[in-house]
């Protein structure tokens, strides 16, 4: 059976990455992540302004298409997840996107028009209920694989996939589009890469017997599972809201915001980025161990500090042109990186232990709570970005302002964290 709860006993104690199961599920989660970053992150943006001449408030528009669907699945995925195994939600999403991402080719072009541009959510929504279905799932398989005290360090290996997967995309997106001279080639990447993650979940995925999955709510649907989760934990989903609200305003406008400002080509934004993503690689185990020696909740608190530190240090150039250089975001990038190693893989570890019998489903709320959250600073940023460069402060003020509202919400979502978390005496 895929997801016991409980390791062998000849591999307890032993490294994560020497346990099969582990390493597959966290391989796919990888190649996953990093087909859904690639599209939607590193490709879809400027194929959207430079191909189709989109406007970059459309663009937002599209983004948040994805980011909506994304967050209103995930909570009723986790719930489908608790009953019939992560296996078929694992298979089935990567295998929408990998139909959303050819037909983005296909769309006629209409310079824009309304169906146009509809066409592009209704793909991007897809692509969020493609999303939502292997999180959940993903977490879910992953938790249910380790002992309980193993499971921050896993979750830290699984945040590591999510993290470097965004960040190995704009190499790869971007060498794509480079290579071949087109705005589009990403696209095909990425379907190869969710192909390949439909396979590898046929492959590698063992299937859970139905009937050995446990309906402790069967009167309950993925919506309502979300509700009680409400009531169960409403600080938890407002610290969520709140600190993804930030990530959300420089969402859509990140690569845009490094070609506009530094002049950087797509292969340049992949190197720049690719020495966080290794370092990060190789912080992701340390800092796990670290989180853990601290505490779940001391974690949370000293990662969103550094978050809110290093997002400030590159804010802070919209007000003082010192500040203006790419190695200041490169600075910065290091406590924010750091910052969301130790608080990610702590934060999933606490809200999977509130209620065993709920995880997936407490899980997939706290997921739909950072998706809103995401929803509602992405279209932000992107219209400040839009038009707050031509303000009286200057196109740079304009460019760095939606790291000001990224700031300003990581702040507020560490303040929310001192009430909220609080380790055991």
């Amino acid at each position: 059976m895929a997801t016991t709860g409980t390791a062998p006993n000849h591999l307890k104690g032993s490294s994560m990455l020497r346990r099969p199961a582990v390493l597959k599920l966290l391989f796919i989660a990888l190649l996953a992540e990093t087909g859904y970053a690639v599209m939607n992150l590193s490709t879809m943006q400027p194929y959207l302004r430079d191909d189709r001449h989109f406007g970059t408030g459309t663009i937002g528009l599209v983004i948040v298409a994805y980011l909506l669907s994304e967050a209103l699945f995930k909570s009723p995925m986790g719930h489908i997840s608790d009953r019939i195994g992560p296996k078929k939600l694992m298979l089935i999403g990567p295998s929408i996107s990998v139909f959303t991402a050819l037909i983005s080719l296909i769309v006629p072009r209409t310079g824009g028009s309304f169906m146009e541009v509809l066409t592009f959510v209704g793909l991007r929504s897809l692509d969020g209920l493609g999303a939502a279905m292997i999180w959940p799932a993903a977490y879910t398989a992953v938790s249910n694989a380790v002992e309980d005290c193993e499971r921050q360090e896993v979750m830290s290996f699984l945040n590591l996939c999510y993290m470097v997967g965004i960040a190995i995309a704009f190499g790869f997106g971007g060498a794509a589009n480079d290579l071949t001279h087109t705005k589009w080639a990403g696209m095909i990447l990425a379907a190869a890469m969710f192909l390949g993650v439909a396979i590898s979940v046929w492959r590698f995925v063992p299937e859970i017997d139905p009937s050995e999955v446990k309906h402790d709510r069967p009167e309950e649907t993925g919506f309502s599972d979300f509700k009680q989760s409400l009531k169960q934990i409403p600080t938890y989903l407002l610290l969520s809201l709140v600190t993804f609200a930030g990530i959300g305003f420089p969402f859509a406008i990140f690569k845009f915001f490094l070609a506009d400002q530094f002049q950087l080509s797509e292969s340049m934004i992949g190197a720049f980025i690719l020495p966080s993503a290794l370092a990060m690689a190789g912080a992701s185990v340390p800092m796990s161990k670290f989180g853990e020696r601290i505490g779940r909740a001391n974690a949370v608190h000293l990662g969103l500090l550094l978050s809110s530190g290093g997002m400030w240090l590159i804010a802070l150039g919209a007000f003082f042109p010192p500040l203006r250089h790419d190695w200041i975001c490169a600075i910065g990038g290091i406590p924010l990186a750091i910052g969301f190693l130790l608080t990610i893989p702590a934060w999933m570890a606490s809200v999977s232990d509130i209620n065993p019998q709920r995880r997936g489903a407490n899980l997939g709320a706290v997921m739909t709570a950072q998706g809103l959250g995401a929803i509602i600073g992405a279209p932000i940023g992107s219209f400040m970005y839009e038009k707050l460069q031509h303000v009286g402060l200057g196109h740079s003020f304009g460019r760095y302002s939606p790291f000001l509202g990224c700031a300003a919400c990581i702040t507020v979502g560490f303040i929310l964290s001192l009430h909220i978390l609080r380790d055991p005496k």
